[in-house]
């Protein structure tokens, strides 16, 4: 979900006209791979754009496990992909790449000459009073934290925790934070504290099938780093994401007044825990009906395989 933030800073610079949403990459970075030079911003944001995604090239996983500790740049994490050819035409389709945000965050550092943190901290943080959110680059977490794990091959928890340094995810998924302030922003996203209804209209253009990863609740479509999901309770707009340890979800109503997070100790995904993953996406229905006040009389319960 950390995507949603690095989405809410490029199109607060695209509200005050620092940034246009037909910007491409070879006029903010022109020492990107000149194949990527006709890109648009929209089309990172809406995950068209047809970068590889980084994360899934194997010298990054050989490195990455090599020392899962490690700090990783962000200027380090784009070049492991630098030769490799786009997925596809630009804009021709949709496919959901970890790289398109690493390259909205270093197009925000370039167009205001400072810092992703920086520009966090000034066109979200703050608006949002958000006291406890942060890019960390080092594993270790403040006190009290969520704890998360992931399974050994006897079936025993591993907890994964400070295991992984955030960095290796950037602005694609590096974000800490906690339920709190990730009500507070995801109600800002909506409500318009950090841009305006114009830009926020161009945010909601939605790409049909535009599943978020892992899938949300519901029916989901893709906007501009943010997707729609459409539920038995009503529609909520938001983001999902995981990370060694941890599955999260956060959404509110179309005016930003309810909303709801569900936090997971535990990487879950439908392609290698169908059965688990299912029951979590059924407890991520469960909130949004919490949230729009629409629970039935037998919601009022933890899903099975989550409570065993």
């Amino acid at each position: 979900m950390a995507k949603a933030f690095s989405g809410a800073v490029a199109l607060a610079l695209v509200h005050r006209g620092g940034l246009s949403l037909d910007d491409t990459i070879g006029e903010w970075l022109p020492e990107l791979p000149d194949d990527w030079s006709a890109v648009t911003l929209r089309e990172l944001l809406n995950h068209t754009s047809g970068l590889p995604d980084y994360s899934k090239d194997p010298q990054f996983q050989a490195d990455l496990n090599e020392d899962p500790t490690a700090y990783f740049p962000p200027d380090s994490l784009l070049p492991y992909v630098y030769d490799e050819d786009l997925e596809f035409t630009p804009g021709s389709q949709y496919q959901y790449s970890n790289s398109d945000n690493v390259a909205v965050a270093l197009i925000v550092e370039a167009a205001t000459g400072a810092s992703y943190d920086a520009a966090l901290e000034r066109y979200v943080y703050a608006r949002a009073r958000l006291g406890e959110t942060s890019l960390p680059i080092i594993p270790e977490q403040p006190s009290p934290f969520l704890h998360g794990y992931v399974y050994e091959d006897d079936g025993s928890l591993l907890d994964v925790s400070e295991l992984v340094n955030p960095s290796l995810a950037w602005a694609a998924g590096g974000i800490e934070s906690t339920p709190i302030d990730l009500n507070r922003f995801i109600r800002g996203l909506l409500g318009r504290s950090y841009f305006g209804r114009r830009t926020q209209d161009e945010q909601l253009v939605f790409v049909a099938g535009g599943m978020s990863d892992p899938p949300g609740p519901g029916e989901n479509s893709a906007g501009l780093a943010i997707f729609r999901y459409e539920t038995r309770c009503g529609t909520v707009y938001g983001h999902t994401g995981n990370f060694p340890g941890y599955t999260q979800f956060i959404a509110a109503s179309r005016d930003g007044t309810r909303s709801a997070t569900v936090s997971a100790s535990l990487q879950l995904r439908p392609d290698t825990d169908a059965e688990v993953f299912a029951e979590l996406r059924h407890a991520y229905e469960l909130a949004v009906c919490a949230a729009l006040g629409r629970v039935r009389s037998d919601d009022n319960r933890i899903p099975r395989l989550l409570r065993d």
